[in-house]
């Protein structure tokens, strides 16, 4: 089990600088009004990572700083998170920390190691339960007494809870993507007609990758055939002759005269022999251009009508490439994407088809599952109400019932409801069931529930009745009441006092008291004094033993420490409360 062992508080509210020992069982903190007991609840508060206000910090201080050692078995939860975190345990024992900045500023120590708040509010839910005035307003709310059954309930609940929320979160995704497709059916057929009307007219041209490059060559061509062929005519008869005009001296003849110049006399000199047979190859080259023209004049083809018809190509090409793209290949690949989004647009008719089949068998799995968490949830009532009640019995509320009401909403309307019991109810995230705790204090009184028929003692015995009920399902490690036995007095309060030390058998449990009788049972007294100057310091926190108990309990009493009625009844108090234990 985790024991809170001790704290140390510094510069926080009336506290200058203190020591709290606890006891691994019962321990009560007691002391006069505004003596700083109550730092006591929210130095905790700040190791489990609640909130930092800056105005706690003592005035004059830089900073308030709680620091606390708990001992944890090294196999808890709470101890393999923390080590996960990075922190280490010192000999089986964690060291926590927390420093508050007078400027509003936040850290957090564990192990060793610094860490975010938001870690030591993980922690918290292992190791404390704190309950105070405003947890027990929390106590007052529906969907908190919810939680509180079904921690209750333990696995009835949590095994078909665990499913219900699968199956409820896959609904939600189902059901919006099904509004989205129904809300956006215009909108996708806009867009669908749009890509028909678009593919249609590509197919319709079928244009070929490359094509309009390939075009706008032959219309250049083709555009001046006139002039290429009387420039290839002039160029062949400029290197070949023209048979019109023999007089006319052609390249060809006078490469070729040159040529014959030299091999007459190439033998006489290597350097002009090689000459001569450069000459030769361009004679030959010559020849095979000349050649060449000659083929493309006869070849060129100067058909208006072949150019009527690629310029018309073009105009067809040049549509498309408007629309849908800088040129042919990017025309091309619009084609291809917006075909495969039409074939995702045309698909969706089915899609809402799957859709609305998986919602309506989602629907019929959470009514199913519903179902089974209403059942769950309504025995586990009968069990944690009769169980509660027997604890009021022992809190001087002999009379006191507690009932839980499960009852659901109906559904506005179909659409939004699941079907359970033969009803269409309204449904959420834990199901559909509203929980209610409910309190008849005597007999013949109706129940109501318990923010309305309990009055502010009765409320904090019902508090401490559920958590005694909870530590034998459920128990957490330590337990913090902040004057929860407000409002009580008399036989009560001695009642309090026997169930938290009965508590304290199965957990850790730690008491702010104004109440003697609740005192008397811890197996710790603490004491909280202020000095002279208004502070609580280091000996401001004391342990209290034997004759110095005494005396704060007769404080407590009658507001006097001398009196001996008050003693003698502190005595009895004391004895009543070690033959119980």
């Amino acid at each position: 089990m985790s024991v809170l062992e001790e704290m140390r508080i510094r510069s926080l509210g009336v506290i200058d600088d203190a020591v709290v020992e606890l006891s691994p069982g019962f321990t009560a903190v007691t002391g006069e009004t505004g003596a700083g007991k109550t730092m006591v609840v929210t130095s905790l508060g700040l190791l489990l990572g609640g909130r930092a206000d800056p105005a706690l910090v003592r005035i004059g201080a830089k900073s308030a700083v709680v620091e606390g050692r708990i001992r944890v078995s090294p196999d808890a939860p709470a101890a393999l998170r923390a080590e996960e975190a990075g922190a280490e345990l010192d000999d089986g024992t964690l060291l926590v920390s927390r420093t508050v900045s007078a400027e509003g500023r936040s850290r957090a120590h564990l192990g060793g190691r610094s860490v975010p708040v938001g870690m030591l509010a993980e922690l918290a839910d292992e190791l404390v339960a704190v309950h105070g005035q405003t947890d027990q307003q929390g106590l007052l709310r529906p969907a908190r007494q919810r939680e509180a059954l079904d921690r209750y309930a333990g696995d009835a609940v949590a095994v078909p809870h665990a499913k219900y929320a699968t199956a409820y979160r896959r609904l939600r995704a189902v059901s919006t993507e099904l509004e989205e497709l129904t809300t956006r059916a215009r909108e996708r057929a806009q867009e669908a007609d749009l890509l028909r009307f678009g593919l249609n007219e590509i197919a319709a041209v079928e244009p070929r990758a490359g094509e309009d490059v390939e075009l706008a060559a032959e219309a250049e061509r083709l555009g001046h055939a006139e002039a290429l062929a009387s420039a290839a005519s002039v160029a062949h008869a400029g290197l070949a002759g023209n048979p019109e005009d023999p007089e006319v001296v052609d390249a060809t003849t006078l490469v070729a005269g040159a040529g014959r110049a030299l091999e007459a006399v190439r033998s006489h000199d290597p350097a002009l022999a090689a000459l001569a047979d450069r000459i030769g190859e361009i004679s030959i080259l010559l020849g095979d251009v000349a050649g060449e023209l000659a083929g493309y004049a006869d070849n060129l083809d100067a058909d208006p009508l072949r150019l009527a018809a690629v310029e018309e190509r073009r105009a067809a090409l040049t549509q498309l490439t408007r629309k849908y793209g800088e040129d042919v290949a990017a025309v091309l690949a619009w084609a291809e994407e917006g075909a495969v989004r039409l074939t995702e647009l045309d698909s969706d008719d089915d899609r809402i088809g799957e859709l609305t089949a998986e919602r309506d068998a989602l629907r019929a799995e959470l009514s199913g599952l519903a179902q089974a968490l209403t059942d769950a949830r309504t025995e586990a009532a009968a069990r944690f109400a009769e169980a509660v009640t027997e604890e009021l019995a022992s809190l001087a509320m002999p009379h006191a019932r507690v009932s839980f009401a499960v009852r659901q909403t109906e559904a506005a309307d179909e659409a939004s409801g699941v079907e359970v019991g033969g009803r269409c109810v309204a449904y959420g995230p834990s199901g559909v069931d509203e929980v209610e705790l409910l309190l008849a204090p005597h007999p013949g009184a109706p129940p109501r529930p318990i923010a309305k028929g309990a009055s502010g003692g009765e409320l904090s015995r019902v508090m401490l009745a559920v958590e005694v009920v909870f530590a034998g399902t459920d128990p957490v490690p330590t337990y913090l009441f902040d004057e929860v036995d407000a409002g009580v007095g008399g036989k009560a309060a001695v009642e309090i006092g026997r169930r938290l030390a009965k508590l304290a058998k199965s957990a850790q449990v730690v008491v702010v008291t104004h109440l003697p009788q609740v005192a008397a049972f811890a197996d710790r007294q603490l004491l909280v004094e202020k000095t002279n100057d208004g502070t609580v310091t280091r000996s401001g926190v004391t342990v209290l033993e034997g004759e110095d108990r005494v005396r704060e309990l007769s404080r407590m009493l009658a507001g006097q420490e001398d009196s001996e009625t008050a003693r003698a009844h502190a005595e009895e108090l004391l004895a009543t409360a070690r033959a119980d234990v």
